[in-house]
């Protein structure tokens, strides 16, 4: 009997953004984040600490938060993802991305994806009952720019236009 051994490269499909992408020979060790960038050409999502830290690299899978850098690829096969290119649609943009521009709740702009990304999860889990709260559920992702107060508007802004 042959000795069973983990695969070191897999063809996968990833879908992304509502779009079906076959990825071929993609090693095991791959990251999402790398996967999307490198091999699916979205460069949306940002690569900030690649430790699972700063939250730059926030997607949803089903729905979810998931920390794009400490996730596998292969890992995500059969599931939904969703990135920052996914939400607007045609010309108009998601009501947290206007918020965000309404609000001026970025500046450099390396967390804008995965703070925009966390917001529609926020608002989606109900998350957004007060400032607090907001504060509380948006806590995994890091600012070095300090937009915290423009953030919580915008995602305040955002979660009462998706209510209406």
């Amino acid at each position: 009997m042959p000795e069973a051994r983990p695969r070191a490269v897999a063809d996968l499909v990833l879908e992304v953004n509502g779009k079906r992408h076959r990825l071929r020979a993609v090693e095991a060790r791959v990251t999402l984040l790398d996967a999307l960038r490198e091999r699916v050409g979205l460069t949306g999502t940002k690569k900030g600490c690649d430790r699972g830290e700063c939250g730059a690299c926030t997607v949803l899978v089903d729905g979810r938060r998931v920390k794009a850098c400490l996730t596998l690829a292969v890992m995500q096969e059969g599931h939904s993802i969703a990135t920052i290119e996914g939400l607007a649609r045609d010309e108009e943009l998601h009501p947290v991305q206007e918020a965000f521009v309404r609000r001026d709740a970025f500046q450099c702009g390396i967390c804008t994806p995965g703070q925009i990304m966390s917001a529609v999860a926020c608002i989606e889990e109900g998350h957004t009952g007060s400032e607090d709260e907001i504060r509380e559920w948006m806590s995994g992702n890091l600012c070095r720019c300090s937009c915290y107060p423009n953030i919580v508007d915008a995602v305040a802004d955002a979660a009462k236009a998706v209510r209406r």
